[in-house]
């Protein structure tokens, strides 16, 4: 079932199709005996995924990647041995959903929207040329995990990494506090609406039945593989 659907079901479609009958008489006797409130127009649906939500929580899974990318750096940085295949499938994850999907929703339904309004048309261009510089990053990191890394290459990929970290931590920022809000200003009530399912139906189109989901399944593999998925292990002692 989608996300947006009503979760309530009949109390009918329980008990299935064979046994229709039956389940509704047990059931009405067991109305006689404890009277049920009627149900409020608000109980049993969901509660639709807005598209900046939509666009912020994916921003979600890009954080975490980044963090896979500093252990990464740790690693190399203390002489151990570079964690190829983990930053591979990092990288792997960056192009896939937020290069070829995340930053394509944005760069077809929301920064032209923004520039066609009059607003941010300083902050948007640099938008789209950091998206550009990312996937240069990107490609660079997924050249260099796609087999184990050479002495030589090991700072190379500490640079990249880093500096997609330090461009792409004050992009998303940016995006989550001035630009995902301003979305609001620009398109109205009914279009947001449609928004919302056009990212949905983009997200399954792409991703499978488990969508959003499944790709937060395989940052979390990753970060257990590192040993870096306990969030307890970011605490500090005070």
């Amino acid at each position: 079932m989608r996300r947006r659907e009503v979760l309530g079901l009949p109390a009918a479609l329980a008990c299935g199709s064979a046994v229709l009958t039956g389940c509704g008489a047990a059931q009405q006797a067991g109305n006689a005996a404890t009277p049920t409130p009627a149900p409020t127009p608000e109980q049993g649906q969901e509660v639709p995924v807005t598209p900046p939500e939509d666009l912020m929580r994916e921003h979600g899974v890009l954080k975490r990647v980044l963090l896979i990318y500093r252990e990464g750096i740790r690693r190399i940085d203390a002489g151990e041995q570079v964690p190829a295949q983990p930053l591979h499938a990092g990288a792997g994850i960056i192009r896939t959903f937020i290069e070829e999907y995340h930053e394509q929703l944005e760069e077809r339904y929301v920064f032209p929207r923004l520039v066609k309004a009059g607003k941010l048309t300083d902050t948007v261009p640099v938008l789209v040329q950091q998206h550009r510089r990312g996937r240069v990053l990107t490609g660079r990191i997924l050249d260099a995990t796609a087999k184990p890394t050479p002495q030589q290459a090991r700072r190379d990929l500490v640079v990249n990494m880093a500096a997609f970290i330090r461009m792409y931590e004050p992009h998303e920022a940016r995006e989550d506090t001035v630009v995902f809000p301003a979305m609001r200003d620009v398109i109205p009530p009914k279009e947001f609406a449609e928004l919302a399912e056009t990212f949905e139906d983009e997200e399954h189109r792409r991703f499978g039945a488990a969508g959003f989901t499944g790709v937060v399944g395989q940052v979390a593999d990753i970060e257990k593989t590192l040993g870096i998925y306990d969030l307890k292990q970011f605490t500090p002692r005070v």
